[in-house]
């Protein structure tokens, strides 16, 4: 399926009055992640990346929480931090994950993420003191707990008003609070009197906000991208461009009042719950499909995951291509391995296109500085052409993605309709001098 978005771009002149950030990642103690994922990995990826602050994740775990208060030192910008051996280096919001799986308006299987940002080591200290008295946190990463999470947001802001509340990738079906398995049907369902406290949402790798815009009810909320990354590789899939100054204060204020220059996203359609589908017998179907097969699996009749596009669909008052007046820009992009792996017909993971990355990385600076600073004509110094042409298209929004269903990512594809696939052998051959 051929797919693609008119890409917006932020002016020439914004370039050095925003930063990158990256909120929303994990350590090598949640469950499926990277044994890299840690304070000193995390700074040396941000660097590469282009990031200049991101989350610590996971400041619910015992022992990471014990890593963060011996490896982060306060930064100059008020409520962040620094990796001590890297004190010039990108700065760190402590930030965490938590679940909280509860009965709610006559429904059991409510299944919802939060998102956690903190102002001090000191205040996750009582946060953790306070979950510790309710769960196990050493369990994982991302702890999970059995009560409403409006409780949540009571109890942790009785520790802390400055504590910041994120409902995570929230159309995801299984655990979000728009999610077809297990959510509800508005923000205010879900945390009732607690409401008043969420005043930003996650959209998560399968929605963009040009999908969100669609419906009235969240015009209210800022809208928020991260990566989730379980990987250092995945870092800064998704991020938000921040106006300086850089602060925890101003991050706080920038979320409450949607001051933001603008978000990196993911094609939505890449998520591996954009579409409906089912997995184990390989159906991928458009919200319509769906609906014309009754929900059921056409091939073994079993239920459909429902994805993200159709709950989008199901609550949306308004139509595609709406979008409500002064929003911060909307930049798609391609992270810069996979343009560079299209290019050179290989896999992202092979040698070649690894150390292709880091050469470039050492030329332009940072991968963010490549994929949306440089002007073509800089690049053309030391960029090869097909990867140059890569970087056009996907700057120009000229990319075609076979979305993803059930678990499954969608595939995209710069070069052409169908998904990637081989190259010629003199292609796989190409060296980047």
């Amino acid at each position: 399926m051929a797919g693609g978005r008119r890409n917006e771009w932020p002016p020439e002149d914004w370039f050095g009055k925003f930063y990158l950030a990256d909120l929303h990642v994990h350590s090598r103690f949640s469950r499926a992640t990277s044994r890299e994922m840690g304070v000193p990995a995390l700074a040396r990826v941000a660097r590469e990346k282009g990031l200049a602050l991101v989350g610590t994740g996971d400041f619910t775990h015992p022992e990471y929480f014990r890593e963060l208060s011996e490896l982060l030192e306060p930064a100059p910008e008020e409520g962040l931090y620094v990796y001590r051996e890297d004190p010039d280096g990108p700065r760190f919001i402590l930030s965490a994950e938590v679940s909280n799986i509860f009965a709610q308006n006559h429904r059991k299987n409510r299944r919802i993420h939060t998102l956690i940002l903190a102002p001090s080591l000191e205040v996750v200290r009582e946060i953790n003191l306070a979950l510790s008295r309710l769960g196990d946190l050493s369990a994982d990463g991302r702890p999970t707990f059995g009560f409403p999470v409006k409780e949540l947001v009571r109890l942790l802001r009785q520790i802390s008003p400055e504590i910041v509340f994120i409902p995570a990738h929230v159309w995801t079906p299984w655990y979000s609070v728009f999610g077809s398995f297990s959510g509800f049907d508005s923000v205010e369902e879900c945390f009732e009197e607690e409401t008043e406290h969420i005043f930003a949402l996650e959209t998560g790798l399968s929605s963009d906000p040009e999908m969100n815009w669609r419906v009235s009810a969240l015009d209210r909320y800022t809208l928020v991208s991260n990566s989730d990354a379980h990987s250092p590789a995945k870092l800064g899939r998704e991020a938000n461009a921040f106006w300086y100054p850089m602060s925890y204060p101003e991050i706080v204020r920038a979320l409450k009042t949607g001051d933001l220059a603008f978000t990196v996203e993911f094609y939505p359609e890449e998520g591996k719950y954009h579409f409906d589908g089912h997995r184990a017998c390989g159906v991928l179907l458009a919200p319509a499909e769906t609906r014309a097969h009754g929900g059921r699996c056409p091939v073994c009749g079993g239920a459909l995951t429902v994805g993200v596009m159709h709950r989008v669909e199901e609550l949306a008052d308004r139509p595609e291509g709406f979008r409500p007046e002064g929003r911060p820009l909307s930049v798609h992009l391609v992270p810069l391995s996979e343009i560079i792996a299209e290019a050179l017909g290989l896999g992202p993971q092979s040698k070649q296109v690894k150390r292709t990355y880091r050469q470039l990385i050492e030329l332009g600076g940072s991968e963010f500085s490549l994929l949306l600073e440089k002007p073509y004509e800089e690049l053309a110094d030391f960029v090869p052409d097909r990867i140059l042409e890569g970087l056009r298209r996907v700057r120009e929004g000229r990319v075609f993605v076979r979305p993803g269903y059930d678990g499954v990512y969608g595939v995209v594809s710069i070069f052409r309709e169908e998904p990637p696939g081989e190259e010629k052998d003199s292609l796989r051959q190409q060296s980047l001098f």
